[in-house]
Parts: structure tokens; C-alpha cells; sequence
């Protein structure tokens, strides 16, 4: 009987580990109930594999270095080394300056002497030069390793300025400018342009000046320098006083009445300059014969001409059409 239950017991114990053969386990059992191996991760430290890309970084970060250091002493040497600085003043070239005088073209430079030549300011000492009444545009170069290099475009005057009782040059940009000393100049005088003028309506105002030169001379080559002034006060109405006018344009030099030369006052309106000027210098003789003598014309109106227009009593003749 013992021995029957031994017997069982031996049965039961076998069955038991017989159902958690780990064979036994299907696929179908969970996977979170698995305990998975863990997997090694090997790292391997200053490979010899990597030796190459290790010489690579280390020769790049040398050479920045020295790039950098090389960098610093080229710029410490060009910022403070002797050979570079501006000491006196035979380091600058001007050029192209007449009446603008070299010391006040030098004048705008002198906060940088003792200073490198890569310190001067070119934008700044170009516009400096340029506020100088006579200097209508100016260069500012460098010559390394230090010299400087200055180029000036002077203003050009196109007219004498009538200023009280003084005469001043003018530009053609309506820029009043001082008479230098030795300078011969042959220009008509200018009135009606004043100082304090906004310099865009004196530059208007040459602009009128220069169209009625110009068709002036069109008609009869070399006939403005007959005009000795030009009104310019009534933008509608320019009036120019002429001389020569009874004058043949084939007359001989030198030889003339001088009632040819007497001087006669003309308004020319403020357009059609060459056709007003053409039929002037036409009919001048007639008119003179007719009226005698002619101190002023008035072209203005469209179809007539007024001869001595302030006289008691102005003669009006028709205008061709």
C-alpha cells in the first residue's frame, strides 16, 4: 500500500514538471512574459580606424590658429606700425585744384595725422572736401603703405552776380561763388538771382540763362558776348541788354558808327529765344529808321513788337507770323 502511493506520488510530480517544459511554451504566450537577453553594445575608444580623421581635426584647429594669429599681427602692424601712419602733409597728392588752394584741401585732414592710413575716413574727408565753396566734386584714394591721393573737379562760372554793389561768379547749378584774385573772366552780369534765394530756383533760373545763351549764339555765332547783363528777376520775362545790334553781322572789325554799339534793352519773354533773337537782328535797322533811336524792345506778345515801350509815345510795328 505504501509502495502504491509512492507510486502516485512519483506520477503526480512528474506530470507536474512535465506541463513547465520550457519546449513545451507556444508562440502564442505573450512576449512580455519572455525574459529577452540583453544585447552587448561593444564601444570601442581612439580606434585605430580613426586615427586618420583624429589628424585631419587636430591639423584644421592648428591651422585656424595660426590663421587667426597671423590675422591679429597683420592688423596690429597695419593699424600701428610707423610705416603705415600719416606724419605730415607732403604724404597727400591734391590734383585738379586751381582756385581751391592746396592748404584748404590739407585743412581736412589734419585729425588724422599720427593715424594709420587705414583710419582715414575717405567717405567722410570726400564730403568735407565737397562743402568747400569752389569744389564741385572730389576722390579720396589710398596709397598704401601711406600716402593719400586727392583729386578736384572745380566749379565752372558761367556769369558774373550782381550783388548790391559787388559782383560775384555763379555756377550753373546756382552756386554763388567768390571772384578769385587774377582771374580774367568775359561774362554778361546777372541780376535777379540773390543770396537768399533758395538755391534750387537760382539753379531754375541759369538754366534760362544758359537756353537763351546757347539759341543766341545759334542764330549768330559769337553774338553773346553783345550781352553785357541779363534780368532775371521775372521768371516770365528775361531782359537782356545788347550792343551791335544796328551792326551788319559781315561787318568789318573795327570799323563802325558807334551809334552801332549803343546798348538796347530787350525782352525776350521766357521761351522761343532763337526766333525772337533771328527776327531781332533782321529788322533791327528798319525799326531804328522808323523810330530812330531804339533804346528798348519789347518781343513778348505774339503779334506785335513794342519799340521803345517806356517812351510817351511806343512804337508798335506788326510781327511776321
Amino acid at each position: 500500500m505504501a509502495r502504491v502511493k509512492a507510486l502516485a506520488a512519483g506520477g503526480a510530480a512528474a506530470a507536474e514538471a512535465e506541463n513547465y517544459r520550457p519546449e513545451l511554451v507556444t508562440d502564442d504566450e505573450p512576449r512580455y512574459l519572455r525574459r529577452q537577453k540583453p544585447l552587448e553594445i561593444r564601444r570601442k575608444k581612439f580606434g585605430g580606424r580613426n586615427w586618420p580623421l583624429y589628424r585631419r581635426v587636430a591639423g584644421w584647429s592648428l591651422l585656424s590658429v595660426a590663421g587667426m594669429a597671423a590675422a591679429w599681427a597683420g592688423a596690429n602692424f597695419l593699424l600701428y606700425s610707423p610705416k603705415m601712419l600719416l606724419l605730415n602733409e607732403d604724404q597727400i597728392e591734391v590734383s585738379g585744384n586751381a582756385i581751391v588752394t592746396r592748404e584748404a584741401v590739407l585743412q581736412s585732414f589734419l585729425r588724422d595725422r599720427n593715424h594709420s592710413i587705414l583710419r582715414v575716413p575717405l567717405d567722410t574727408r570726400r564730403s568735407e572736401l565737397e562743402q568747400l565753396p569752389w569744389v564741385e566734386s572730389a576722390s579720396v584714394q589710398r596709397l598704401l603703405p601711406n600716402r593719400l591721393r586727392v583729386e578736384i573737379t572745380e566749379r565752372t562760372p558761367i556769369a558774373f552776380l550782381k550783388l548790391g554793389n559787388e559782383l560775384a561768379l555763379i555756377d550753373a547749378l546756382g552756386v554763388i561763388l567768390d571772384r578769385p584774385e587774377g582771374q580774367d573772366n568775359h561774362f554778361p552780369i546777372v541780376t535777379g538771382v540773390s543770396e537768399d534765394l533758395p538755391r534750387e530756383q537760382r539753379e531754375k533760373r541759369m538754366q534760362v540763362y544758359q537756353e537763351f545763351m546757347k539759341d543766341v549764339d545759334l542764330v549768330r555765332p559769337g553774338a553773346t558776348d553783345r550781352v553785357s547783363e541779363i534780368e532775371l528777376a521775372n521768371p516770365k520775362d528775361l531782359r537782356a541788354v545788347i550792343a551791335g545790334l544796328g551792326r551788319s553781322a559781315n561787318a568789318v572789325p573795327g570799323i563802325h558808327d558807334d551809334a552801332d554799339d549803343q546798348a538796347v534793352t530787350v525782352h525776350f519773354g521766357s521761351s522761343e529765344f532763337t526766333g525772337k533773337y533771328r527776327m531781332l537782328v533782321e529788322n533791327f535797322a528798319q525799326w531804328q529808321a522808323n523810330a530812330g533811336r531804339v533804346r528798348s524792345v519789347d518781343l513778348q506778345y505774339a503779334r506785335q513788337v513794342v519799340i521803345n515801350p517806356d517812351a510817351s509815345a511806343p512804337v508798335t510795328v506788326a510781327r511776321a507770323k
